[in-house]
């Protein structure tokens, strides 16, 4: 099949979260599309953020923020976090919120896992910053453990696509992940 040229849109399922701060002791939240792991050990995870939220603020100024994942039945209040500013409305009250650890990054509970993040870096970008954080711990609801890792269809995340900006949930399994393409080492 012929590849076509489709211009240089974001054309990347990306997996949506919940950014957590403290702004003027209250918890924050906003939906943010860009966010992915990045280092191993210790292990680290970016967020890139336009320069301008209110979010950001908070995180430079604690060097804390939180990581939470929602599952598909929050997709109402993620979407409500991403459309609505943190300096025009009260987010606080949105979810049930908990601390770990850090104190300043704070973390919904009704999300069924999140990361408590020290603020490493921020790398300057044109239109956004990239927000690198060193995962100071990892929470999760007991029924989306198995056999000590994390179940991926029972937490039930949410992806973002751009340019159409819809969200969707997890498909079904494919594979292994460092084995699926093992036969093909046979051959070269």
């Amino acid at each position: 099949m012929e590849k076509q040229q489709i211009g240089n849109n974001f054309f990347i399922p990306m997996p949506v979260v919940l950014v957590g701060t403290q702004v003027n002791d209250r918890a924050n939240f906003m939906a943010v599309g860009w966010c992915a792991r990045v280092n191993g050990n210790p292990p680290m995870i970016a967020c890139g953020i336009a320069n301008q939220h209110y979010t950001t603020q908070a995180m430079v100024k604690t060097k804390t923020f939180s990581v939470n994942i929602p599952s598909a039945d929050l997709l109402e209040k993620t979407d409500y976090c991403g459309i609505v500013s943190g300096a025009k409305a009260d987010k606080s009250q949105v979810f049930d919120v908990f601390y770990g650890e850090l104190k300043t990054a704070p973390m919904i509970g009704e999300c069924p896992v999140t990361l408590e993040c020290r603020l490493v870096q921020t790398v300057t970008l044109p239109t956004h910053n990239l927000y690198i954080g060193e995962i100071a711990g990892v929470y999760a609801d007991g029924h989306v453990i198995k056999e000590g890792k994390p179940d991926v269809p029972a937490i039930d995340p949410l992806f973002l696509t751009m340019p159409d900006n819809r969200y969707w949930t997890l498909g079904k399994y494919a594979g292994d992940a460092w084995s699926a393409g093992k036969n093909l080492m046979d051959r070269s």
